[in-house]
């Protein structure tokens, strides 16, 4: 099934208001990737490595909760992997949640070029960044979603 694509989004004029609108565009295209699916088709390793549509998005949580809510990771790569008890809904709802808590640190933020929740790199950095990863992870989880069920677009 093919979706037609949506183009990039409508934002306000400030620097902020367009990385920020980039940023959510890039979570809508990612919870997208995940509608629809079961638990079991989520969790389809469509690559050699492992990698599927519910690992990306749980990994995105914690990346979002590193950089922006300034939780330590300790282990990256157990980040792409779902727990057996875990639920695709309930990892869709986490990261809902977490980029709703990212949101209100990032509406805070009236100078770009302070330091962000990290240590070293200045808060455009870290929102260029997680802007970087989520395209990223996002473009992954088109490819994974149409080795699933042959569904592209956004």
């Amino acid at each position: 099934m093919t979706r037609r694509d949506v183009g990039p989004p409508a934002t306000g004029p400030g620097e902020r208001d367009v990385l920020v609108g980039f940023l959510d565009y890039l979570r809508a295209a990612v919870v997208a990737k995940v509608e629809g699916l079961t638990d079991e088709q989520a969790r389809t390793p469509g690559v050699p490595s492992g990698t599927n549509v519910l690992g990306l998005v749980k990994h995105l949580t914690h990346v979002e909760r590193h950089w922006l809510l300034g939780e330590r990771v300790r282990d990256w790569k157990a980040t792409f992997h779902a727990d057996p008890d875990e639920s695709t809904a309930g990892i869709v709802a986490a990261y809902r949640q977490v980029s709703a808590e990212a949101g209100e640190v990032i509406a805070s933020w009236d100078d770009l070029t302070a330091p962000g929740p990290r240590p070293g790199p200045s808060r455009r950095w870290t929102l260029t960044h997680l802007i970087e990863e989520t395209a990223r992870h996002a473009g992954h989880a088109d490819i994974l979603r149409e080795l699933i069920d042959r569904r592209t677009g956004r």
